[in-house]
């Protein structure tokens, strides 16, 4: 199982950038995808989730109408669209993976993080 970012960066306030994650060695199709966040000295939390055939997102409230979470089963990959980005939003952004079985059992698989730094 692998789930590997890419597309961050330095980013002036205001500017924006889109993360990518790729997936491979599981059922890309059957999982919801989420995008988690971690700044220096905080607990990670979450920033956006998309269902497994992405007809639903949801958004944390500080990132709401400037983030859109997408995904492409085609391709087992999932964006995170982040327009008028601030100083706050600078954080090492992971990518998760989750799925309950038939049986019950979670499964949750993690990336290794992009830096995104906000800064002018």
């Amino acid at each position: 199982v692998q789930l590997v970012e890419s597309g961050g960066g330095l980013v002036q306030p205001g500017g924006s950038l889109r993360l990518s994650c790729a997936a491979s060695g599981f059922t890309f199709s059957s999982y919801d995808m989420s995008w988690y966040r971690q700044a220096p000295g905080k607990e990670r939390e979450l920033v956006a989730v998309i269902t497994s055939a992405g007809g639903s997102t949801n958004y944390a409230d500080s990132v709401k109408g400037r983030f859109t979470i997408s995904r492409d089963n085609a391709k087992n990959t999932v964006y995170l669209q982040m327009n008028s980005l601030k100083p706050e939003d600078t954080a090492v952004y992971y990518c998760n993976a989750f799925t309950i079985g038939d049986r019950g059992n979670e499964y949750d698989y993690w990336g290794q993080g992009t830096q995104v730094t906000v800064s002018s």
